[in-house]
């Protein structure tokens, strides 16, 4: 059963590993109930965020899942256009990667991410940091209502 306190939201996945992606959209069909949709390069990702065709009609994210090592524009890039764009600026950007690089997690929040998560290498540890990540953003925080509809 449903709780009705508890609301939807849009995710995007910006991430190139076909093994990580599967894994993703099984937690959240599995387990959550959000909206996930799923780019591979660091191009798309923004395009995605600004509906550059072909992404004209896709539901602005509620929370962006970034992938730092991207082909064609990486993570950082990525954030960093992100943070800097005032129509975008505003909505939760999760660094979630493998690096554990001490740098990585530096330059992510000086970027303005939100939350840095290193991916767990194991399935239950990756569902369950997906899920967590996933309560957190839906049943714990206030996102901006201006992300809503847009």
């Amino acid at each position: 059963m449903t709780d009705p306190q508890i609301r939807t939201i849009n995710v995007l996945l910006v991430e190139d590993d076909p093994g990580d992606v599967l894994m993703t959209r099984e937690a959240f069909d599995e387990y959550l109930h959000n909206r996930l949709d799923v780019v591979s390069d660091g191009d798309a990702a923004l395009a995605y965020l600004r509906r550059d065709d072909p992404y004209a009609d896709v539901p602005r994210p509620d929370l962006i899942l970034l992938d730092l090592n991207l082909p064609r524009r990486d993570g950082r890039e990525v954030l960093q256009e992100v943070k800097a764009d005032p129509n975008l600026a505003h909505i939760p950007v999760i660094v979630l990667t493998t690096s554990q690089a001490e740098e990585d997690v530096l330059r992510s929040y000086q970027l303005h991410a939100n939350a840095y998560v290193t991916k767990p290498v194991d399935f239950e540890g990756f569902i369950e940091a997906i899920k967590q990540i996933d309560h957190f953003f839906v049943s714990v925080v206030q996102l901006p209502s201006e992300t809503r509809g847009n």
